[in-house]
């Protein structure tokens, strides 16, 4: 990952902008920089990843305009060629270099036709304004806020901002802001029409895109890793890749030290698709040890988002610590896309196809949150397969009722697509879904709801949770993230929709707790 912020105002402080800057510079470590252009500051933190060579450095600049992005752009090398062809050159090995010359024969155009994860602050020397844009799904983070004179900024993060702005608000998942407005130019979770293509093309295609997605996020001129919970969509996401590579692929599980679920499951995945592969082992100190270093960098309090996010935070450590990887491939988004636990009590095929547009749009502030902060903030650059445009269009489009739970399988489409692959053991790839926090480790989650209740007596918590009118907080261990969130991000609660929780409104889904652990048809998944 790369940090990027822009202030757009001619006058901004040099000095208030970097100190709000700095708070983000473990996402870019390589080098720093910060340019005026006339029309305000741009800063940069390089995490390199395409490009290694000083040459591939941001700002670029270009015919008095200038440009900082935090992204991967697949497939650039065809579209460096076409843009060679028009009489563009090129410094570096960068993608992002190519933006600027994007920008000049496309304009507002250009944000359809990448196939990309980013995010980016533009400001064209031509027109002397500032642009700002982010990818359809919200893989690359992106906040904006607004200054005392009503001058906007944008960052990376969101702490970058806290103390410049009053309100800090999550950039539109693919939209663009030019000329004071934002603009939606890819609404990713619309379905235009139903594909109504039977079940063996819907296998075959999931099957080709999925690999498809794998293959280009094998790309870069840094070495690779990968996350493997041993549950069915990071498992796929290595077999695919250990088949696409001519070396061993390096792969990382985490569990606790007394009672990880997942660890086995990792290591039978691993055996079977031959990586070189690494156990991280916690305790319970690990992860009370973690709680508040993990709030402070995900600005969030949503309880599922905290507790998912202890695991990941801790095993990426490790990795930073331990390797010189720099990117990590994971297995995020499959289920918004498929269906989680809870979305077996769908109504019907309507009420699941809604509530996956819904996570869809909010993904940027669950599960691809966690997976940006808990790997960026170790300095490596996160890429998520599942979340490939293409992939992720085709899968929404696909006919609900397909996706509804018929099997007694959850994500069969999935599971189906690779059945004659044989790229994983049968056990593992019809294996019922795990929460990610109880694969880890019932105890974890446990140890994190008993240091609550030493917090707050019933008087006390009754008492602090009643002060919160927006989102409040429903047990001593949503208060505990709550008041800790506060700390850090004080009155900027609105960052985030909602608690992520099941549907209410299906049968079964009324619960008071986030985790499928709750739910009764978790079965024998936590074992």
């Amino acid at each position: 990952m790369c940090s990027i912020m822009g202030y757009c105002d001619a006058d901004a402080s040099m000095e208030e902008f970097q100190k709000g800057f700095e708070k983000s510079v473990a996402r870019g470590p390589d080098m720093s920089a910060v340019v005026q252009t006339g029309g305000g500051l741009l800063g940069f933190h390089r995490l390199a990843i395409m490009g290694l060579h000083p040459e591939g450095m941001q700002p670029f600049v270009r015919d008095g305009s200038y440009v900082v992005c935090n992204g991967e752009l697949y497939g650039f090398a065809a579209l460096k060629r076409e843009l060679e062809g028009k009489g563009y050159s090129f410094v570096s090995e960068s993608d992002c270099e190519l933006i600027l010359p994007l920008w000049f024969e496309h304009g507002v155009d250009m944000f359809p036709l990448l196939d990309a994860e980013f995010a980016m602050v533009l400001y064209d020397g031509r027109t002397k304004e500032f642009v700002a844009a982010r990818d359809p799904i919200g893989i690359r983070p992106l906040f904006y806020g607004y200054d005392r004179k009503g001058a906007i900024l944008f960052a990376s993060e969101a702490r970058c901002l806290v103390g410049l702005c009053e309100k800090v608000t999550p950039f539109p998942p693919g939209h663009y802001w030019k000329g004071g407005e934002f603009v939606c130019y890819n609404d990713v979770a619309r379905v235009e029409a139903v594909c109504r293509d039977d079940l063996d093309t819907v296998c075959k295609n999931i099957r080709d895109k999925l690999i498809a997605g794998v293959r280009k996020r094998l790309v870069a001129d840094a070495k690779v890793g990968f996350l493997l919970s041993g549950g069915l969509d990071s498992s796929l996401v290595c077999a695919i890749a250990a088949r696409e590579s001519a070396e061993p692929i390096r792969t990382f599980a985490i569990g606790m030290d007394v009672d990880a679920i997942d660890l086995k499951y990792a290591r039978e995945v691993a055996e079977f698709i031959g990586s070189e592969h690494t156990e991280v082992i916690i305790s319970r100190e690990d992860v009370l040890a973690a709680l508040e270093p993990v709030v402070s960098i995900l600005g969030t309090y949503d309880i599922t988002t905290i507790r998912a996010s202890i695991g990941m935070y801790l095993v990426c450590k490790a990795i930073r610590e331990q390797t010189d990887l720099r990117v990590l491939l994971t297995g995020e988004i499959s289920d918004e896309l498929f269906g989680y636990k809870y979305t077996d009590f769908a109504p019907n095929a309507a009420a699941f196809q809604e509530e996956a547009e819904k996570r869809i749009r909010e993904l940027h502030m669950y599960d691809v949150l966690r997976a940006d902060r808990c790997i960026s903030v170790n300095s490596l650059e996160a890429r998520v397969p599942f979340g490939d445009l293409k992939f992720v269009r085709y899968a929404m489009s696909i006919d609900p009722e397909l996706k509804m739970n018929r099997h007694n399988m959850g994500k069969y489409l999935i599971r189906k697509a690779f059945s004659d692959d044989h790229i994983l053991p049968d056990e593992i790839l019809w294996r019922q879904k795990a929460a990610f926090s109880d694969a880890v480790g019932h105890s974890m989650v446990g140890n994190l709801k008993a240091l609550a209740e030493r917090t707050y007596t019933d008087g006390e918590f009754a008492e602090k949770a009643a002060k919160y009118g927006y989102c409040r907080p429903f047990t001593k261990e949503s208060l505990l993230y709550r008041e800790l969130f506060e700390q850090y991000y004080p009155g900027q609660a609105g960052m985030i929709a909602d608690f992520w929780m099941p549907n209410k409104t299906w049968p079964s889904c009324d619960v008071a707790d986030p985790s499928a652990r709750v739910l009764p048809n978790y079965g024998a998944s936590g074992v």
